[in-house]
Formats: structure tokens, sequence, C-alpha cells
């Protein structure tokens, strides 16, 4: 898909609260880059040998059985990816906006007053809360929670419990920005106390062994004073479009380690001990063919649910119901050392059965290998150089994996151009053929120059400081320009689909 759906930028967000009442929020940069933050995701798709399009859905329908590859129904792995151009949102509530611009309002002494008082409390229990996760004391950060808050501190006993489960080397979390007017008079009846106020609180944190920085989020917490003591009332008050949760935010966790990889199940340890295995094979396969420059580390999320998988990605509902897996940054800025996750879809990724699995995560896996999710690399490379290795570990019959495209070189409709970014969007009515245009551009490149050929082509565009990257690469490591390549390309087609 063209932007795999997503906050990609979010400017003066509008918060949606239950009732569906909007209040905007401030614009918050990281702590350490000022600009607007965006997300940057790829994604693989399950795709049958005969599917209909559906509204906006990509032309394709999820696979209902076990799948036999190969045969009549085929996994063809593609992946929309991100890239760092692509600024499509996707809010998080079908009536959120993730664009809107508001004038800034002027505060009095005393408002300004109040807003630094309301920091330094809320700064105050945030200290604590980090500290108790640092010291693995779960009184100290029960002891921040809104005694009154029932159904939180019940959530903020499973948070504990999962932060001290996961391998967490760094946490942190720093006081952003309130508005004192974000809560409804509702709202702050039920909290009661002397006053009460929402804040986005930037959460950092930090995977021993797997993660080269910390990921960041930003999480809208409530806080209520009450006889002379702030606590936390709420993580999860009024989300922003587009604006995710920590994995660890949605319910209990189960981990499980595997050589290469690290699983984080929100359903049971079985299912987090039994992808272990394909996921540690996917990082195998990924290395034979990138090579051994990276840091051979995999981490998947599995949800329980598809709103879990939603909420991870800060996505709007329903998004991802054709969507096997999502590979992307959990750090508010692109860059190449960012913490990267890759989040399956539970119902769709145990139905793909286990070959159907390896390739997803070989396909997904490889985009963690080459940094994908910030790459300037064009999305036919990305997209055909992830499916080449994937089906390089799995094997699979040209006929099925490129049914789509072959009929339509049978028909004469030979691809005239290698795919464009728009070929990939989710209301592309040829986006199979895009997918399968991209794998075989790339296996072409393979077969005539060999794989290593390949791989140094596509290090030698995602490397590259220049405009003409892709044309640089095409003459330095294949000895000729991009339309000689096309042209190869098409005949490799037409022989291929026996036209």
């Amino acid at each position: 898909m063209s932007r795999l759906t997503g906050a990609g930028e979010q400017r003066r967000a509008e918060v949606i609260d239950d009732q569906g009442d909007t209040v905007p929020l401030p614009v918050i940069p990281s702590a350490s880059d000022p600009r607007e933050p965006s997300d940057h995701r790829t994604e693989s798709f399950a795709r049958v040998s005969a599917g209909k399009s559906a509204g906006n859905r990509p032309p394709f329908t999820p696979i209902l059985k076990k799948v036999a590859l190969g045969v009549a129904v085929c996994l063809v792995v593609g992946a929309g990816y991100a890239g760092l151009r692509q600024v499509a949102n996707a809010p998080a509530d079908p009536n959120g906006s993730a664009a809107h611009s508001h004038p800034a309002t002027s505060t009095t002494p005393d408002q300004a007053e109040a807003g630094v008082q309301r920091a330094v409390a809320g700064e105050a229990v945030l200290q604590k809360m980090t500290d108790a996760v640092e010291n693995d004391n779960r009184t100290e950060f029960l002891d921040t929670i809104d005694p009154k808050a029932t159904d939180f501190r019940t959530s903020a006993r499973t948070i504990f419990s999962n932060l001290s489960t996961l391998p967490i080397s760094t946490f942190q979390l720093r006081y952003v920005s309130d508005d004192a007017a974000a809560l409804t008079p509702d709202r702050t009846a039920q909290l009661g106390g002397t006053q009460s106020w929402l804040a986005q609180v930037e959460v950092s944190w930090q995977l021993s062994g797997y993660d080269a920085k910390p990921a960041r989020e930003t999480l809208p917490v409530t806080f209520v004073t009450r006889d002379g003591s702030t606590y936390a009332a709420s993580f999860s008050e009024r989300f922003a479009a587009g604006q995710r949760r920590p994995v660890w935010a949605l319910g209990q966790v189960e981990v499980a380690k595997g050589k290469h990889s690290l699983v984080v199940s929100l359903d049971s340890e079985a299912e987090a001990k039994s992808y272990v295995s394909v996921a540690d094979k996917a990082v195998e396969s990924v290395t034979k063919v990138w090579g051994k420059s990276w840091r051979q580390k995999v981490i998947v999320y599995l949800p329980a649910k598809q709103s879990q998988m939603e909420g991870i990605l800060g996505a709007q509902p329903n998004t991802y119901t054709q969507i096997a897996a999502v590979t992307f940054a959990e750090l508010d800025t692109p860059a190449v050392s960012a913490p990267v996750r890759i989040v399956a879809n539970p119902k769709l990724f145990e139905e793909l059965g286990k070959q159907g699995r390896r390739i997803v995560l070989t396909h997904e896996t490889t985009h963690v290998a080459s940094t994908a999710t910030a790459s300037p690399v064009p999305l036919w490379l990305a997209e055909g150089f992830a499916d080449y290795v994937a089906f390089t570990a799995v094997p699979v019959q040209d006929e099925s994996a490129a049914k789509e495209l072959f009929k339509a070189v049978r028909a004469g409709k030979v691809p005239t151009t290698l795919p464009t970014p728009e070929a990939f969007a989710a209301s592309a009515t040829e986006l199979p053929q895009a997918y399968e245009s991209a794998w075989l551009a790339c296996r072409l490149i393979a077969e005539r120059e060999g794989q290593a050929k390949l791989v140094k082509f596509y290090r030698a565009v995602h490397t590259s400081k220049s405009s003409t990257g892709l044309a640089d690469a095409f003459k330095s490591v294949l000895g000729m320009a991009e339309p000689e390549f096309v042209a190869e390309w098409q005949k490799y087609l037409e022989r291929l689909a026996g036209a």
C-alpha cells in the first residue's frame, strides 16, 4: 500500500474521547528532535490467487485455510513500504483528524504559573514511577496510582508486571505538555480531588540485547491531586489520532527468547514459544542473503486481537484486516538505528500456516535487516527484494506467486515501467501485479548478475546521498541504464508467462 495507513504526520492532532468530542492538543516534539513525528512501516499481505476488490481493500481476500504453497491457492508476500516520502494519515478513530491547525492561545501569568505547578507535580509522579520500574519495586509503582482509580490500578499491576518481564535496560517517563481544559466536566467530576488534568508524556524504553537506541512513544496520562498528593489516574485517556500504544500497556504479555529473536505475545506463553523457531529461521535466511552486517536480531509482537494490533500501530479500526504483518519503527523520527518491530495480524497470521508464517516473517525480517523503515530505496526495490529473500527461503511456483501478473502479460498488458509508488496504493486496481513485478525484477537481477550483485545494487541505492542514486546504481553495479533493464525485464516476464 502507498502508506500502509497509520499516522504519517501528526500536526496539531485532535484527541478523540469516548463521546466523540474533540479537543486540540499541542504539537509534541521529541526530546532530541524538534521535527514533527512521523511513522514508517512496511507490511506483508496474504493474497489468494483469485481475490476480488472491496472498496479500498486490496483486491484479494484473507486465506481461510492453511496454505498449500504452489498449488491452487498460494501465499504471496508483499509489503506496502512506507518510506520517508509518504505522508498519508490513518487516524486512530474514523472521526479523528490528524492534520488540523489551531491558533495559538495566550495565557495569563496566573495560568502560566498553574501550568508550571501541574508540570512539577506530574513530573514528580513520573520520576517515582521510573524509579520504581528501575528498582523493580511494585509497591512504590502502585503508590503513584490514584487510590480511587480502581480499573487503572488493575491495569497498573499488569503494566508493572510486563515491564518486569521484558528485558528492559532503560526506562524513562518525561512530562512534555498538558491541557487543563482537555478533560470533560463529567470526567473532572468523576475524578474529584482539588484538580485534575490531561498531560502528554514521552515514554522511552530499551530492550537489552535488541535495541541500539530506546523506543519512544507519547502517552496521554491523566493526573489528579487529592488530599495534597498527586497521582496518575489513567494511561489511556483520549488518545490523539494516530497515537500508538506501547505493547506493555495493552494487556498481560508473555515473552519467549530465541537465538535471534524475542517474541512478545499478548495471547499466551505457548504462542510466544511457538513462533521463536520461525523467527530464528527468518533471521538466518535473511543473513544468508543480506550478510552479517546487521544486528541479526528481530522482535515480533503477537497481539491477541485486531484492536491490539491497531493500538500498537496507532491505526484506524479494520485497517489491517488483509495484512499479515507490519514492520514499523517504534520511534517518532526515522533513523537507521531506530528500534524496529514486526507486529502480526493475530487472525490472519495464524491462518497462514507454518510455511506461510515463515515467508511472512522472512519478508519482514528483510525489512528489519535492510533498515527499510529509514531508507530512500524505491518501493519496487524494497518490496521486490524482501519477496526475493522470502521466496528464496521458501520456494514457490512462479505460476502461483505471479498469477495476476502472468495473466496480464498473456493478455498483452506487459508493464511499461517498473512499479511506481502509486502502484502500491491500497486502491490500486493492479496491486498484486505491482508486488509480483517487483519481485521478478529483483529475481532477474539475481539470475543475470548473481545474488551478490542484487545485494550490492540494493545497498548502493540505500546508501546513496544523491537524487540520482537509483540511476547511478544501475550504471555502476549493473552496467546498464534503467530503460535497458526495463526492456530486458519485459522480455523476461513474457518468457516466464509463456506469452
